[in-house]
């Protein structure tokens, strides 16, 4: 009997421990929740002095968030949904977005990604853009059982990460600036921006808000600073915001005014 080398068998059950983690993760969070004040947070901190200072602060600005799924996608799945959200009310903005995005995919295409796997992406993309106004426009609640859908949710997010990718590869002078180590561009892109559930940075929202020409503002919650309002950041820098993140270390959710 041919044995199975350990690295083999420890390399399974850190598997599917980690699939038990995606499951359970799976269970407890949806994909986007329902919108809830954020004095809901004040119950999650209520023995941490520093946030519950600081939230405290930030409800004074916003008013209620909606959570996230915590895999590593929030970033462009709580954009995603936040931006089409706002494009609901906004039908000359839909428009302009429409046409942005129409030609996204000859862009990416020229800049040699593959258009056999392109087009479905796109096309499930454009599929949820072309309904966020016009006569078959969606309501919030279609556009939350959407986003809900893991199937069509992942693609929406895929079709993100890949014009963020696009984005970084053609200023790839400006965004080396942020590499560390002798990563190029494209590796960076491939490893950290193009596959499912690695998280975002700084310079994912800084391409995609660019590439979009959406304005992101991301608040940052953490330990630092304790007297203070958490900071905020505008990505791509002096936009006006039309997305509002709330960060806390590794993650991200959706703040509204």
């Amino acid at each position: 009997m041919e044995l199975v080398p350990e690295s083999e068998i420890l390399d399974e059950v850190i598997l599917n421990q980690q699939r038990q983690i995606e499951k359970e993760v799976a269970e407890i969070h949806p994909l986007v929740g329902n919108l809830q004040p954020l004095t809901c947070l004040l119950k999650e901190y209520m023995d941490d002095p520093v946030y519950t200072n600081k939230l405290t602060k930030l409800a004074d600005v916003y008013q209620s968030m909606r959570r996230i799924r915590p895999d590593g996608n929030c970033f462009f799945r709580g954009f995603g949904f936040s931006y089409f959200e706002r494009l609901l009310e906004n039908e000359d903005e839909w428009k302009k977005f429409q046409a942005l995005v129409m030609g996204t995919k000859d862009q990416l295409i020229s800049q040699g990604f593959p258009k056999f796997t392109l087009e479905d992406f796109f096309d499930s993309f454009m599929e949820v853009v072309n309904r966020l106004g016009g006569e078959a426009k969606m309501d919030v609640e279609e556009l939350s059982r959407i986003f809900n859908d893991a199937g069509t949710s992942d693609y929406l997010v895929v079709y993100l990460r890949l014009i963020t990718s696009g984005q970084l590869q053609k200023e790839e002078d400006f965004y080396q600036n942020f590499l560390e180590g002798d990563k190029s561009m494209k590796e960076f892109c491939q490893q950290e921006v193009e596959p499912m559930y690695r998280e975002s940075d700084h310079m994912h929202a800084i391409a995609l808000g660019s590439g979009l020409k959406v304005g992101i503002r991301v608040v940052y919650l953490d330990r630092g600073e304790a007297t203070t309002s958490p900071p905020e950041h505008d990505f791509p820098e002096d936009c006006t915001p039309s997305v509002y993140l709330l960060y806390r270390p590794g993650h991200y959710d959706i703040l509204y005014k």
